[in-house]
C-alpha cells in the first residue's frame, strides 16, 4: 500500500473488482493503482447517493458495510434488505453478528467450519463480541453492494437467516427469527 500512496491503509476492499486490460510490461503497481482509483470513484459515486435511511457516517464506513453485504448476499436482489438489517442494528447499537467478519478475523486458520468458540473469541473483526463496524473491509465489494450499503431498503428488519436456496428470510423480531431458524436451519 505504501507504493500506492496509502501507507497504513489495509488493502482489503480498496481495489474495485473488475476485468482490467493492460499492455505487456505493465507493472503490477500500475494495475493496482488503476483498480484502486476505480474503487475510489465507485465509492464516491455511491456515497453521493446516500439515502437518509443510511446511518453511515463516512465513505470508509460505506466501504466496510458494502464488503459485509457482498459476503452475506446469496441472492443479488436481497442486497438492500441485508443492508437494511445492518443499518438498523447500527442505529440501535446492536452487534452486527455476522459470520463473514468472524471468518475474516480467523484468517488462514479458518478450516471451513465456524464453531461456537470462534464466535466467543475476541478479535477486532468479531461482530458478535463488538458493536459497530469492523476496522476494515473484509472483501472487495462490487457496485451493487456499495449502493446497497448507502441505500438500504425501507424496513424494520433486524435479522435474516439463509433458507437453503440462496435466499434469506428477514425478520423484525427475535421470536420470528427463531421460528425461521427452526424452519430453515433445523428443519423443524
Amino acid at each position: 500500500m505504501k507504493l500506492l500512496g496509502r501507507e497504513g491503509v489495509a488493502p482489503e476492499g480498496r481495489f474495485f473488482p473488475d476485468t482490467y486490460t493492460y499492455g505487456k510490461g505493465t507493472s503490477d503497481v500500475k494495475v493496482l493503482q488503476r483498480a484502486m482509483r476505480a474503487m475510489d470513484k465507485r465509492l464516491a459515486q455511491a456515497w453521493s447517493q446516500k439515502s437518509p435511511q443510511s446511518v453511515l457516517k463516512t465513505p470508509d464506513d460505506a466501504l466496510v458495510l458494502a464488503s459485509i453485504v457482498e459476503k452475506e448476499t446469496g441472492k443479488a436482489a436481497e442486497r438492500t434488505l441485508i443492508a437494511t438489517v445492518f443499518n438498523n442494528r447500527l442505529r440501535i447499537g446492536m452487534p452486527l453478528q455476522t459470520d463473514p467478519t468472524v471468518i475474516y478475523g480467523i484468517g488462514e486458520r479458518f478450516d471451513g467450519n465456524l464453531r461456537k468458540v470462534d464466535l466467543q473469541t475476541d478479535t477486532p473483526f468479531n461482530t458478535y463480541m463488538r458493536s459497530g463496524l469492523p476496522p476494515t473491509p473484509i472483501a472487495m465489494p462490487g457496485k451493487a453492494s456499495l449502493l446497497a450499503a448507502v441505500q438500504p431498503a425501507p424496513g424494520n428488519f433486524l435479522y435474516f437467516v439463509a433458507k437453503g436456496d440462496g435466499s434469506s428470510h428477514f425478520s423484525a423480531s427475535l421470536d420470528e427469527h427463531n421460528r425461521a431458524v427452526n424452519k430453515y436451519q433445523r428443519g423443524q
